[in-house]
């Protein structure tokens, strides 16, 4: 997506045990002056409020302004509007928006078939 020049040199996966709630980190630009963290989460049903809320804590604890979740599923109605009010820029991907980043650039997808369109060439019936 344009962070921090190369794939290599854009982020860098933490998700340990004890990473604080911190999953990854993306070099928003290619000096690294400010880094984005990262929280993913493979959930079957909703992330709610208190996900978020952890997250931010976790912002805080880095002294981070920027974070980014990312989840398979979806988030209620009361994550979003938490995510909106607070300080910290959190941007919340669901699952069906992780989806479509994913095929818009390439990333864990492949092309299994391409179409080809084609028009009528009206100059090809010009009388000469």
């Amino acid at each position: 997506m344009g962070y921090g020049g190369s794939r290599q040199d854009a982020g860098k996966a933490l998700g340990k045990s004890g990473d604080g709630g911190i999953d990854g980190i993306i070099n928003e630009d290619r000096l690294g002056l400010d880094v984005i963290y990262i929280q993913a989460k493979r959930w079957e049903g909703s992330v709610g409020r208190p996900e978020i809320q952890k997250f931010a804590g976790a912002l805080q604890g880095q002294r981070a302004r920027k974070g980014v979740f990312i989840t398979t599923s979806f988030f209620t109605r009361e994550a979003i509007e938490y995510a909106s009010l607070i300080e910290s820029k959190i941007i919340l991907i669901n699952g069906e928006y992780l989806s479509r980043l994913m095929v818009e650039h390439n990333i864990g997808v492949s092309t299994v078939g391409q179409y080809e369109v084609k028009k009528l060439d009206s100059d090809y019936f010009d009388d000469e």
